[in-house]
């Protein structure tokens, strides 16, 4: 028993030193900064050490959109609508800490609550009254979680292969990207740290998008060097997705917000299904499906989903004017 149990500590000690030898260097941010900023960078500190990067373009004097990345995504994820949209709206995207070129203290850790909170600390920085929030994936459940907690804020809320619904956790094809299984477990999140984020990104990437074509080495580079930022992946692989107060389905039938929700048939990180049962349960949302589309059809097919985002936009009452709540009449 004795001689096993050495056994077992001497394994695990040299599992240790070879992930220690496998850990890849962090990039520094002035690096990052130099290769992956954008003309309409900004930057904001909502708290000490919290150096949030964001980026401000587009029509001035149209509606305000403010867009939510997935997990381990950046604002590069939102250029294609930008780019086919700058002259119709407004578009702020943020990255979130841990992500893209957001820069966090030491030992900061993230959560959706706290994600909730970044945005409209953002909100109030920019001086947002109401604004269309949309989101994916992960910023999906960020922009729903900010719906239920800020209705009075949101002229419309719009939620791309989002996260959040607190029913089924089924994924569509074969399963979730290994690196989301990894996460799962403390064996798997040390594994995560420790090897180069390269290892995953491809598989990742290729299931999330579908269209290998679009899974350039670029695309590749740019997701491999940002999770590469000092801190990113502790705060990566410890964040909580979960809302301090679990929401229900009662709450989502409760969002009275106009609300588009798109959703790739094919998605393999999150089932279809999800997004349908998101827009069943929110009164009068819109559900539009690609059949298909993966899991971030504003990149696999921006043409297509750029045009329903102006669509459900230039249709809504008011054009952009804040949502009124029937219990806020008097």
């Amino acid at each position: 028993m004795l001689r096993a149990a050495g056994l077992i500590v001497l394994l695990s000690l040299g599992f240790a030193v070879v992930l220690a030898a496998c850990a890849p260097r962090e990039i520094p941010y002035t690096t990052l900064t130099a290769k992956y900023a954008l003309p309409s960078s900004n930057y904001f500190e909502p708290a000490p050490g919290l150096k949030v990067h964001y980026t401000d373009e587009g029509n001035t004097s149209g509606a305000v959109i403010v867009l939510v990345h997935g997990f381990a995504a950046s604002v590069h994820a939102w250029r294609p609508w930008i780019d086919r949209l700058r002259g119709d709206y407004r578009f702020v995207a943020l990255d979130l800490p841990g992500h893209g070129l957001t820069q966090a203290p030491a030992n900061y850790r993230a959560s959706l609550d706290k994600n909730v909170a970044l945005v409209n600390a953002l909100a109030d920085h920019l001086q947002l009254d109401h604004f269309l929030l949309g989101g994916n994936s992960m910023g999906g459940g960020v922009a729903l979680n900010y719906a239920l907690s800020h209705p009075e804020r949101l002229s419309a809320l719009v939620l791309v292969d989002a996260a959040g619904w607190p029913g089924e956790k089924g994924t569509g094809g074969s399963g979730p990207p290994l690196v989301f299984q990894l996460l799962t477990n403390p064996i798997g999140r040390a594994i995560l740290k420790s090897v180069n984020p390269r290892m995953f990104a491809v598989g990742g990437l290729k299931a999330a998008y579908l269209d290998k074509r679009l899974v350039t080495d670029a695309l590749i580079n740019r997701y491999v060097e940002l999770a590469l930022a000092p801190g990113h992946r502790d705060i990566l692989i410890t964040q909580n997705s979960a809302p301090h107060l679990r929401i229900t389905k009662d709450d989502i039938r409760s969002i009275k917000i106009p609300t588009l929700v798109l959703a790739g048939e094919k998605d393999k990180i999150i089932a279809v299904e999800q997004s349908k049962s998101l827009a069943a349960a929110i009164p009068g949302a819109v559900l539009i499906t690609y059949p298909n589309g993966g899991h971030v059809p504003m990149e696999q097919l921006p043409e297509q989903s750029a045009a329903d985002l102006k669509a459900f936009i230039d249709a809504l009452p008011g054009r952009g004017a804040a949502y009124e709540r029937p219990d806020s009449k008097g």
